[in-house]
């Protein structure tokens, strides 16, 4: 296991999607962190290293709007323990993790895509085309120490089924790895969960999100 502690594994998250997303530093808190976010959709978010009912009762009746609560429960567990007027988010399963240094080489796009990276402020991107130049698969890592965050994977629907999810992940890894990080981490949708676990990342624990419903 390449984090000592799920909490080890929520920190090194939280720190490395601030760079990856440009958010404000993680301020503490005695249940994990607050980072503001500053998007219309997500003002802030709180993130709970270690939840349990009361916490997260407390938080939910006490945030505004905007205002999202991350933790790692299963959705069922944190539905339960919201608060009228709450919902839970699309998007999130399982927080998961890989040791870079195991990893094996990038694969090569299959025929007729085209592979680009860059670096830039900390995130290194990278973008897969289709042969007409039209956008097929994506991702980024942000490196903060020892340790990688892996963010916004995605592939077109048009274009899946063709590798290029391994492309991405591989070449991401390989960023990573270079920058000097050992591990990384992200949170990972149900349909994302099989490609990494294919590609040697393990699942440290669930991972749920909730916010107020604003849709009447």
């Amino acid at each position: 296991m390449p984090f000592e502690s799920t909490e080890d594994a929520v920190r090194a998250w939280v720190h490395g999607w601030v760079v990856s997303r440009g958010a404000a530093e993680p301020a503490d808190q005695p249940w994990g962190f607050t980072v503001e976010v500053g998007q219309p959709k997500e003002v802030a978010r709180h993130v709970l290293t270690a939840a349990d009912e009361a916490t997260v009762r407390k938080l939910a009746e006490s945030s505004p709007a905007g205002v999202a609560l991350k933790a790692c429960v299963p959705a069922p567990v944190l539905a339960a323990w919201l608060p009228d007027g709450w919902r839970l988010l699309d998007g999130h399963d399982s927080l998961m993790a890989v040791s870079l240094g195991r990893l094996a080489a990038p694969p090569a796009p299959a025929d007729g895509y085209r592979l680009s990276r860059w670096h830039r402020a900390g995130v290194t991107r990278v973008l897969v085309r289709a042969a007409d130049g039209g956008f097929a698969a994506r991702g980024q890592i942000a490196v903060a120490g020892a340790t990688a965050t892996v963010d916004q994977v995605e592939t077109d629907p048009a274009h899946r089924r063709r590798g290029l999810g391994r492309v991405v992940m591989g070449a991401l890894a390989e960023a990573g790895a270079a920058q000097g990080a050992r591990a990384a981490v992200l949170g990972a949708t149900a349909q994302g969960r099989a490609l990494y676990e294919s590609l040697g990342w393990r699942v440290l624990a669930p991972l749920s999100a909730a916010a107020i419903r604003t849709d009447g």
